[in-house]
């Protein structure tokens, strides 16, 4: 059972930052740093570090929380990789959270919100969100950002995530923010995330088409769009 004094470790490696964090006594301790392709050699070294911080072995958590996806394939593989080994030996349930969804929890308390992030290859990932109702009023989805529609029965709204650090444009004003492992946290102990075991952890791709071949990469490049 996962409560508000559940004691969590939270990782984020779905972008090119390293994301990591212990929530104990109500409180969440993280390390937030762009680490480009180093995501594998020093997630396990700065786990350590925060569970020394905090004085916590692996055996005295509660549960894992990893960021779900979408993002960035090989970031999110990493991250489900050492949550699923952390938890196995030590019997942890793993809550995972969908990456838009903490993106929309930076906008509480609003009736429409859109969470959009960059998916590379001139795309974004997106979903719109209730974040008054906790609701999520579309499917998440990958795109351009001139495929973005509102949803039904929506006309006005804001948007938040990293899509809004890109030259495009965007249905809808926004800021570039991006959660951290407290938002992580929050959303872990909400209750509207269900524990499950290792076994059946997985992660969340709405790409199939996860590179460009070298001809739609050439093709792009005389179209004059970058990959």
């Amino acid at each position: 059972m996962i409560s508000t004094e559940s004691r969590l470790l939270i990782i984020d490696t779905s972008t090119n930052y390293l994301s990591l964090g212990i929530h104990q006594n109500g409180h969440t301790h993280s390390i937030y740093e762009a680490v480009g392709a180093k995501q594998s050699e020093l997630i396990l070294p700065r786990i350590q570090q925060l569970l020394d911080t905090a004085s916590l072995t692996l055996a005295q958590l509660d549960a894992i929380v990893y960021a779900q996806g979408p993002g960035a394939f090989t970031g999110l593989r990493i991250g489900l990789g050492v949550a699923t080994g952390l938890a196995l030996p030590n019997n942890l349930p793993l809550i995972g959270i969908p990456c838009l969804d903490a993106v929309a929890a930076l906008a509480p308390n609003q009736p429409c919100v859109l969470a959009a992030t960059d998916a590379r290859m001139n795309e974004l990932f997106f979903a719109w969100y209730d974040t008054q109702n906790h609701k999520r009023l579309s499917d998440y989805l990958v795109g351009s950002a001139n495929s973005i529609q509102f949803p039904a029965g929506q006309h006005n709204a804001i948007g938040v995530g990293n899509a809004y650090a890109l030259d495009i444009t965007l249905p809808v004003s926004g800021q570039n923010l991006m959660p951290g492992a407290q938002e992580y946290a929050q959303l872990a102990l909400s209750g509207r995330y269900t524990p499950t075991d290792a076994a059946q952890a997985s992660l969340h791709y709405v790409r199939n088409k996860i590179a460009l071949t070298a001809a739609e990469q050439a093709a792009r490049r005389a179209a004059g769009q970058t990959a």
